[in-house]
């Protein structure tokens, strides 16, 4: 899950499998427990919304780092870090960084820091299409050194500058959870 909409659907769907849920947030869903919980139905209800039930400790480590990326690239808390990326996550997750990448990249096909481009030049893409703010003010929202340094990055990932993409606004977006791969 990897937005508010995610959340909301996961608890509707709990719901509808006749499931009370004491706590759902990006990531993570606790069940009450109690007789009657039929993984078999809530995987199967889960899948239909187009979400999978992670159940493993290593699905539960990647979903972890992909939501804490996601949540500092949203909050606007990117552009103020006093760390790096590595030192965030090792220490968000008490995990050392190499094995968190090592276990990201085998199971993701994609590093950690690819995945986090990508999800700064996603973001980037809808501040434009708002187009309420400079890209300069973009840049700065979203932790980049400088507008070149941006506009470099968003070059190299989407094949367009910012400028061509702001011409060509019919450019479709993805959902969050589909950025990965790119």
């Amino acid at each position: 899950m990897v937005c508010d909409r995610c959340v909301r659907v996961v608890m509707e769907e709990l719901e509808r499998l006749g499931l009370k849920a004491r706590r759902v947030v990006l990531g993570e869903a606790v069940i009450e427990s109690g007789a009657g919980l039929d993984m078999k139905a809530i995987r199967a209800g889960l899948r239909d919304s187009g979400f999978d039930l992670l159940e493993g400790k290593t699905a539960r480590v990647i979903e972890k780092v992909k939501r804490l990326i996601i949540e500092l690239i949203h909050s606007g808390k990117v552009r103020g870090m006093k760390v790096n990326l590595s030192v965030y996550l090792s220490q968000a997750t008490s995990k050392d960084y190499h094995t968190l990448s090592s276990l990201f990249s085998s199971v993701e096909s994609v590093t950690i820091e690819r995945f986090f481009i990508l999800q700064r030049i996603e973001r980037a893409k809808e501040l434009m299409i708002y187009d309420e703010l400079s890209l300069g003010e973009i840049a700065y929202q979203l932790g980049y050194s400088s507008t070149s340094h941006l506009s470099n990055q968003f070059k190299q990932t989407t094949g367009l500058s910012p400028r061509a993409f702001k011409r060509a606004r019919q450019q479709e977006r993805r959902a969050l959870d589909a950025v990965q791969r790119a």
